[in-house]
């Protein structure tokens, strides 16, 4: 009975490694800690959702507490940016002080590249309830356009 040698396989010390960091990443960038969760809860930024259509983007950023003169909104021929200045009342009387002060006060800004260009004249904005909604047409040239094919 005859067996045939095992075959040494050699040993890459940086095989497990590459495992390591991935799951690392993949913690880092599902915990609270991420950097833009981290910026949300701080204050310094603000939650917004991009809805498409084939005619326009729909922009619904949330800022309670945000008056709507404080708000300014500018747009490019492929983006919008939003900025947001965010002033508290002071309420030092002299009588009493703030035993804990975590809302945020000072200014915030977003931009948001789009897929496709856009028309910046035509865009429209409405806020309610703290809730900012930027209706944003697609220009004619980011439309797809339908080819018909000719039999000849």
């Amino acid at each position: 009975m005859s067996r045939e040698p095992t075959q040494l396989q050699p040993w890459e010390p940086f095989d497990s490694l590459t495992s390591m960091r991935d799951v690392m990443s993949r913690l880092l960038e599902e915990s609270l800690v991420g950097a833009p969760r981290l910026s949300t809860m701080l204050g310094r930024t603000f939650p917004l959702d991009v809805f498409e259509d084939d005619n326009q983007f729909i922009i619904e950023a949330t800022l309670p507490g945000v008056r709507p003169d404080a708000l300014q909104i500018t747009a490019t021929d492929s983006g919008i940016t939003i900025h947001a200045s965010v002033k508290r009342e002071d309420h030092e009387t002299g009588k009493g002080f703030y035993v804990r002060r975590e809302r945020f006060e000072g200014e915030m800004t977003r931009s948001v590249t789009l897929s496709a260009p856009i028309d910046a004249s035509k865009v429209n904005a409405s806020y309610e309830n703290g809730v900012l909604k930027l209706t944003v047409p697609k220009a004619e040239t980011g439309k797809p356009k339908q080819i018909q094919v000719q039999v000849r």
